[in-house]
């Protein structure tokens, strides 16, 4: 896997944001590329991404996705990427156009796309959306009290109407979103949260344990471990909202199980 990636140029969540279940999903032949490069131009400090002065764009880069989706033999792809505030469309072409690269390959590969609030800018979904990902998902990240903390440069409120603008734009696709716990929340705070999500239009959410990465000293260390028994409360108490399929666990990332999360929750069932 890494062979590939390395020859193709390309970057993955899995390395960046040094995934705990890299090995995991490597075995299955399956992986987060990050595009528009590998510096952000925020600073979460809950993230290993390295933040700096973002390259210039790479216009070939969708087409060596496309290559490497083809030489795995990959039937579901996730994308996600660095927030690019430096583009004048913060990266929204640059999405669209790795999509329609992927989905060339075959109609029958589904793609999930996991992308930065765009400044709550609908022209930019639309640009998403229509290129025709099965799955659009932008991350809450965490609960109201403390995301300006841990998210200087985003908002929450800005995120929730990022997320109803997934909702409302011409498209087939799922909207989803995900929470880290674990950072200084309550578990009411958490439920809070996931009626939010659900009231934004989401379809899909994820809530996981963090891990402070420890990569350059900016992130924050864990508040808690939180029990299993909790992520089966929030998996629960999240379904009695309306949502229709929630992933709960403490190694649960975003794009984790992404295309067994996918199916489950077209069928109707639980993971």
């Amino acid at each position: 896997m890494r062979g590939v990636l390395k020859a193709h140029a390309l970057h993955t969540v899995c390395e960046g944001a040094r995934c705990p279940n890299t090995g995991r999903c490597w075995a299955k032949r399956t992986a987060t590329f990050m595009i528009l490069g590998d510096a952000c131009t925020r600073a979460c400090r809950f993230c290993a991404v390295k933040h700096a002065d973002p390259s210039s764009l790479d216009q070939d880069e969708p087409r060596r996705i496309a290559a490497a989706v083809k030489e795995l033999g990959l039937k579901y792809v996730v994308l996600t990427s660095v927030t690019r505030d430096d583009l004048p469309d913060e990266g929204a072409g640059h999405f669209a156009q790795t999509v329609r690269c992927v989905k060339e390959i075959s109609a029958g590969i589904k793609v999930e796309v996991l992308v930065p609030d765009f400044s709550a800018r609908r022209e930019c979904f639309e640009v998403v959306a229509a290129a025709g990902p099965d799955v659009i998902g932008h991350n809450l990240e965490t609960v109201r009290r403390i995301s300006g903390a841990l998210r200087p440069q985003a908002d929450h409120d800005r995120s929730l109407l990022a997320l109803r603008m997934l909702r409302q734009v011409p498209g087939e696709h799922l909207v989803k979103s995900g929470l880290m716990v674990g950072l200084g929340e309550t578990d009411t705070e958490v439920l809070q949260a996931l009626a939010e999500l659900q009231k934004a239009g989401c379809d899909i959410v994820t809530v996981g344990q963090y891990l402070a990465p420890q990569a350059d000293g900016r992130q924050v260390p864990v508040d808690r471990f939180v029990d299993p028994s909790v992520f089966e409360m929030y998996r629960r108490e999240g379904l009695a909202t309306g949502l229709r399929q929630i992933f709960s666990g403490p190694l649960v990332r975003s794009s984790f199980m992404a295309d067994e999360v996918y199916s489950t929750a077209l069928e109707g069932a639980s993971i």
